[in-house]
C-alpha cells in the first residue's frame, strides 16, 4: 500500500459505481465455483450462510441483492498478502459469531480484477460494507480485533440489525473519539474504563491505539523504514518504522524487527524496547498466533 496508515470511514456514498456488476461479465467459460461449503474461503454456517466466496459470476446475488436483506462485509484478499492472512480469519470468526447477523464476503482480487476495480480497491487487505446494494463504509489495512468489533456492530446498526450493546457503554464514546482522530478525548475516556475496571481489554487495546495514532503523527513511513533498515542501531528508528509496520498490517514483520533489536541491545535500552513490543501486543487478538510465537522470541532473547 502506499500509505500504510488504517483509513476508516473512507467510504462517501455515490463513489463506487457498480452498474457494470449488476450482471456477469461476459465469458466463454463456466463461472468457477467456489470451495465447497466449510472449506476455506467457502460457505459456513449451513442454512444460514455467514462466510461465503464470491466471484464476479456470483456477486449480484451474493453481495448485491443479499445485502438488501442483509449486511453484508466484503473482504479483498490475495493467497500472496501476508496481512490478509492476520485479517480474514478474525474476520471469519466473527463472522460465524454473528450468526448470520451480517454475512462475510470473501473476494479474491486476483481472480475477480473486475470487482476491485470497480471498488476502487488499491492496497489489501481491503473491506467494504454493503448494505441495501450500496457500500457504506470501508477501511484497509490489520485493524486491533476490539477497533474490528466496534466497526462491524457500527455497520449492523446502520443496518438496522439490532446489535448487543458493549459491556461498558463508556466504550462506544472511547472508540467513536479514536476513530475520529480526537485522540486526547479517546484517551481520557479510556483511561476512565481503565480506573474503574484495571483489566479491561477492550479499553487497553484502545489505549494502546492511541499511543501509536500518536507515536507516527506526521512521519513519512516510507522515509522512517528507510531510517531505520539504514541504521539498525537506532533504536528510536527501530521503534518508529515497528508502529508503521504494524499499521500497514505487517504487525509480524515489526515483532521481529523489535525481538532482534532487544537481542542487540542491554540495560534500559533493552527495556525501552521490551515495553515497546509488549504495547503492541496489547492491540492484537488475545488468541493471535504472530503475538505468541513472539513472545516465545521474545523469552528467548531476554533470557
Amino acid at each position: 500500500m502506499s500509505d500504510p496508515r488504517i483509513t476508516s470511514s473512507i467510504f462517501t456514498r455515490g463513489a463506487v459505481d457498480l452498474s457494470a456488476l449488476r450482471t456477469p461479465a461476459p465469458t466463454s467459460t463456466p463461472a468457477q465455483a467456489g470451495p465447497p461449503a466449510g472449506a476455506p474461503g467457502g460457505a459456513v454456517g449451513g442454512a444460514g450462510v455467514t462466510v461465503i466466496d464470491v466471484t464476479e459470476a456470483t456477486f449480484q446475488t451474493e453481495v448485491l441483492e443479499r445485502s438488501l436483506t442483509t449486511p453484508v462485509v466484503i473482504d479483498f484478499w490475495a493467497e500472496w498478502c501476508e496481512p490478509c492472512k492476520q485479517l480474514s480469519p478474525v474476520l471469519e470468526r466473527l463472522a460465524v459469531e454473528g450468526g448470520g447477523a451480517w454475512v462475510l464476503a470473501k473476494i479474491d482480487v486476483d481472480t475477480n480484477p473486475r470487482i476491485a476495480q470497480m471498488f476502487r480497491v488499491q492496497g489489501i487487505p481491503m473491506v467494504y460494507a454493503v448494505i441495501g446494494g450500496q457500500p457504506v463504509d470501508a477501511f484497509s489495512g490489520v485493524v486491533p480485533e476490539a477497533q474490528l468489533r466496534q466497526w462491524i456492530q457500527a455497520v449492523l446498526k446502520a443496518g438496522g440489525v439490532t446489535v448487543a450493546e458493549p459491556t461498558d457503554p463508556r466504550l462506544d464514546e472511547a472508540d467513536d473519539a479514536l476513530m475520529s482522530g480526537d485522540l486526547d478525548a479517546a484517551e481520557r475516556a479510556y483511561r476512565k474504563i481503565l480506573a474503574d475496571a484495571p483489566a479491561d481489554a477492550a479499553a487497553e487495546a484502545g489505549l494502546a491505539q492511541v499511543g501509536l495514532a500518536r507515536r507516527v503523527a506526521g512521519a513519512d513511513p516510507r522515509a522512517a523504514l528507510a531510517a531505520a533498515d539504514a541504521d539498525p542501531a537506532d533504536v528510536d528508528a527501530q521503534l518508529l518504522a515497528a508502529d508503521i509496520e504494524v499499521l500497514s498490517g505487517l504487525a509480524e514483520q515489526a515483532y521481529q524487527r523489535l525481538v532482534g533489536v532487544v537481542r542487540r541491545t542491554a540495560g534500559d535500552e533493552r527495556e525501552k524496547v521490551r515495553q515497546h513490543l509488549v504495547g503492541l501486543f496489547t492491540m492484537a487478538a488475545p488468541e493471535d498466533p504472530a503475538v505468541a510465537a513472539a513472545r516465545r522470541a521474545l523469552a528467548s532473547a531476554l533470557f
